[in-house]
């Protein structure tokens, strides 16, 4: 399903949302969610009916529902995972998601899954191998596929395009969504040395669909995606810069380690109004001093509960 018009998704601005977690579940079955929307870890529902189901099935009820994956390995050698993909199109027929997303990374290889977004060769060849795979999943599931820039620490010698290169050629052969995590952005390029700016203003601005707010650590050498930390004030200013460049897109704050108490989240991400009008927080990247944080970098994909 390729689909060649600039503004092609038609897919609304939900405005703020949230991240379901099961922390937060007694307390959504008995308060108002007062954010607009909420994502869900695909696979943490997927042949899942008991509570967490039951959860689910309420907020879907009051709230759009984005589908959020993490183990769809779209740039993995091995073959499209049909059961994977069977599974998430029955969670969409129960969800019925404003949209499915997933990240730019493989995440395994020889049916090995290593529960990590793994960078991808960013080359020619491996551009076409995923603009197919994207195709084939679109075909699939019968709906654009949102795709998400993942945080790396390291980088193949081999690539001969930069991320927003390769991602603005892969919108153009297939029609997907971006998923534009400006956490992300801000800490690969600090780990890579390229400027976020640069990154977020040549990026195809009509593709993106959601934006991915959230705090990282910052051990030394590297940043590292933690997503358990308040927004820096760095990560506010791409976040600005990105709603203004693409005219508006709904916006999910991440939090998936020591999450805090549900109002916590709630006035977390609704800083995000203050920032569009111009008052953006003063908030340091939080710095660890623990070496063991280097050796175990996390993301959301390890948040992947079975409940």
């Amino acid at each position: 399903m390729s689909i060649t018009d600039s503004n092609r998704l038609g897919l609304p601005n939900l405005g703020l949302g949230l991240g379901l977690r099961s922390r937060h579940y007694d307390y959504l079955l008995k308060n108002d969610p007062v954010v607009d929307w909420f994502e869900i870890i695909s696979e943490n529902y997927m042949n899942n009916f008991g509570f967490s189901r039951h959860v689910l099935e309420h907020i879907a009820s009051i709230r759009p529902v984005v589908m959020h994956g993490v183990s769809m390995s779209i740039g993995s050698s091995d073959p499209l995972n049909m059961e994977y993909l069977r599974q998430l199109k029955e969670l969409a027929a129960f969800v019925k998601p404003a949209w499915i997303s997933d990240h730019l990374c493989w995440t395994g290889v020889a049916h090995m899954n290593t529960h990590d977004l793994l960078p991808l060769p960013l080359t020619l060849e491996s551009l076409q191998h995923v603009s197919e795979r994207v195709n084939r999943v679109q075909d699939f599931l019968q709906r654009p596929l949102v795709l998400e820039n993942p945080s790396t620490y390291m980088e193949f010698s081999d690539s001969t395009l930069h991320e927003w290169e390769f991602l603005s050629e892969l919108v153009e052969r297939t029609g997907c969504g971006l998923l534009l995590d400006v956490n992300n952005v801000f800490v690969s390029g600090h780990n890579h040395g390229f400027d976020p700016e640069f990154y977020i203003r040549n990026i195809p601005h009509k593709a993106v669909v959601q934006i991915h707010i959230a705090g990282p650590t910052d051990c030394g050498e590297l940043l590292i995606d933690t997503h358990d930390q308040p927004v820096p004030t760095a990560v506010w200013h791409l976040y600005r810069l990105a709603q203004q460049l693409t005219g508006g897109v709904s916006t999910l704050l991440e939090w998936d380690a020591n999450i805090p108490d549900y109002p916590e989240m709630v006035i977390e991400v609704e800083k995000a109004k203050r920032v569009m009008n111009g008052e953006v927080p003063e908030v340091p990247v939080f710095q660890s001093y623990q070496a063991d944080v280097i050796s175990n970098p996390v993301d959301h994909q390890m948040q992947v509960q079975h409940e």
